[in-house]
């Protein structure tokens, strides 16, 4: 794996849009791979929603900043 992941700025990215542009990503990963998502509140709605639509895939949700500003959180898969 890269030491660089690629980071998605969901605060410039329509409301609609973000969800299936983060499931988009979430879905085209391999094992061993992953992004960071920077958004400008916590998250976790996504990870309740990746819980629950892809419940058959392992999932890596690891906070990387927790506000108050900016929420940075590291998703990938395992194996």
């Amino acid at each position: 794996m890269s030491d660089t992941l690629e980071e998605i700025d969901v605060r410039e990215i329509e409301p609609k849009h973000k969800h299936p542009i983060i499931f988009e990503k979430f879905d085209n990963l391999n094992d061993g791979e992953a992004f960071i998502i920077i958004n400008d509140h916590d998250p976790k709605p996504i990870k309740y929603e990746l819980a629950a639509e892809r419940a058959n895939e392992k999932f890596i949700w690891k906070y990387l900043e927790k506000g108050p500003n900016v929420w940075k959180v590291r998703i990938g898969k395992t194996d």
